[in-house]
């Protein structure tokens, strides 16, 4: 049982079975759950009290799933789409999506690979009819592939492991990928073409790309008439991006020479799926990514980025919050729980009524990318005047809609240190506050226009005032008579007697009687209880 000194451990449910290895990693992190076969009703009735959902491709997480989990920090998806995932709900709601994008390529690519040879050499149809009593050899005459061209569609993860496998099989590799460059398809030795060109040239078709509403049905029948007539086409991407309907008929009027789908519209697919009426086309239940090797992989990155999360750190492949490139991530991590503090710290100060935030990145920072420091700071502001679930993911959205102008900059301005974040907040708080991390720990150096050094951690009474001969005394003598103890005190002045603020950490709180005679000090302006 925790005490109020020990924080309750997360609460992780596992609702489609994952390795488990990736199990004992989840359990290292907090209490787990394993619930499978869930319908949604039964999700919605069982989420509320966990912060940390893990599904695979069986587990619907629906807009009601996540609306229930009140407490819901991350929902980890045990493999490369997301497709099952309401990420936008999840987005509005505060939730970060993140699945294991690399886990499974190399596995997705061989089962790619595996139709393909197997389509080539009539595999599948040479195991039935020899089963079957029959000797077929010389109408099970296939072709190779050596010297053929591959059209790949979607130059992915997964795209780009098929290209480079069948490069090894000297096959002649060309795709469509709008989101690539061509100097990334020459470093790939692939030639990039558009979709019409890759089409008319395909011996081989094959599709990696997301499932969305750009790729639903980008492979129709039209599609599939401009292949050349014996041409074979692969769907080991996600089902819907190929019509099933057409892709059948195509088969069956002898325009291709066969097809493979390891993916469908509907999974299972139901008996009258045109698919399954034709023998011409090879068929698997989902194995792309079913390997032990992949199911190992995929478990143990989601496992390790929910563990990642719910200790107050960033996921290495979030999937609705600002990217962090893994070379930056040593750097930057320090840095957003700062932009937090900075944030929180502002809107404790008094901050209401805000009208623009800007955050400003110096020195070394300048090289990096902002938007996950801009998303924390926004974060700890919006969470001290909303109700609502606000954090990192869903920051930006909160404040447009308070209509709060957003603003970054990057080397901006002189820094007395190698780093630095400025918070500029145009409201009723203080207009800038700068902040930087020493040895991974957070520091605020500059309030309002005034240095000071303070640790932004536990419980301060912050002052302002001016600076004048025994009103520090005056501060420490009425803590004293309520018996509250100071830890610290640190004290920032432009000048003296001029403006100053003072921070005066504590062990206690300090009720609102005691608040209202220290407000009554000669020379205090302002006086504000915060929590960091």
């Amino acid at each position: 049982m925790s005490s109020p000194l020990t924080p309750a451990r997360p609460r992780i449910l596992v609702a489609d079975p994952i390795a488990e290895d990736g199990v004992e990693r989840l359990r290292a992190a907090g209490d787990v759950e394993v619930a499978l076969k869930l319908t949604e009703d039964q999700l919605v009735e069982r989420v509320a009290p966990f912060q940390a959902l893990v599904v695979r491709s069986e587990t619907k997480v629906t807009a009601r799933v996540i609306a229930a989990g009140s407490e819901l920090r991350v929902i980890g998806r045990a493999g490369v789409g997301v497709d099952n995932i309401d990420v936008e709900a999840a987005s509005a709601s505060g939730v970060l999506v993140v699945n294991a994008p690399t886990g499974n390529t190399v596995a997705a690519a061989e089962h790619t690979l595996a139709l393909m040879l197997a389509l080539a050499r009539n595999v599948a149809r040479g195991d039935a009819t020899l089963r079957a009593g029959q000797w077929e050899r010389s109408k099970l005459v296939g072709g190779e592939l050596r010297g053929k061209t591959l059209a790949v569609v979607g130059l992915g993860k997964i795209g780009t492991e098929v290209a480079r496998m069948a490069q090894g099989l000297q096959m002649r590799v060309v795709a469509f990928d709008p989101l690539v460059s061509q100097e990334r398809a020459e470093q790939l030795g692939v030639e990039l073409l558009s979709l019409e060109d890759a089409l008319v040239q395909a011996d081989v078709l094959t599709v990696h790309t997301p499932l969305s509403d750009a790729t639903r049905g980008l492979i129709g029948a039209q599609q599939l008439a401009r292949l050349p007539k014996g041409a074979r086409v692969l769907n080991v991407g996600r089902g819907g991006i190929i019509d099933e309907a057409a892709l059948a008929a195509a088969v069956h009027d002898g325009h291709l020479a066969g097809a493979a789908v390891d993916v469908f519209t509907k999974e299972p697919p139901l008996p009258d799926n045109p698919l399954l009426q034709e023998p011409g086309i090879l068929l698997t239940p989902h194995l792309g990514a079913s390997t032990v090797e992949a199911q190992l992989s995929v478990a143990t990155d989601v496992a390790d980025q929910i563990a990642q999360v719910l200790a107050g750190q960033p996921a290495r492949w979030a999937v609705n919050a600002p990217a962090i490139p893994p070379e930056e991530a040593g750097v930057i991590v320090p840095y957003q729980t700062l932009a937090a503090k900075m944030g929180s710290l502002y809107a404790q100060l008094g901050g209401g009524r805000i009208r623009r935030v800007e955050m400003v990145c110096r020195g070394e920072l300048a090289a990096l990318q902002p938007g996950s420091l801009t998303a924390e700071a926004l974060g700890g502001i919006l969470r001290t005047f909303t109700q609502d679930r606000v954090t990192a993911v869903n920051a930006r959205a909160v404040a447009r809609q308070h209509g709060i102008e957003i603003a970054e900059q990057r080397g901006s301005g002189p820094s007395a240190w190698s780093s630095s974040l400025v918070l500029r907040v145009d409201g009723d708080g203080p207009a800038e506050i700068e902040g930087t991390t020493a040895g991974g720990e957070s520091r605020i150096v500059r309030l309002d226009g005034l240095p000071i050094d303070l640790v932004p951690q536990g419980l301060f009474l912050f002052f302002g005032h001016q600076d004048r001969p025994g009103l520090i005394g005056a501060i420490g003598q009425l803590l004293g008579e309520a018996n509250v103890n100071i830890a610290e005190m640190r004290v920032g002045r432009d000048a003296p007697r001029g403006r100053a603020v003072t921070a005066v950490k504590v062990d206690e709180t300090v009720d609102s009687a005691l608040a209202q005679r220290l407000r009554a000090i000669d020379g205090v302006s302002d006086l504000h209880l915060v929590e960091l």
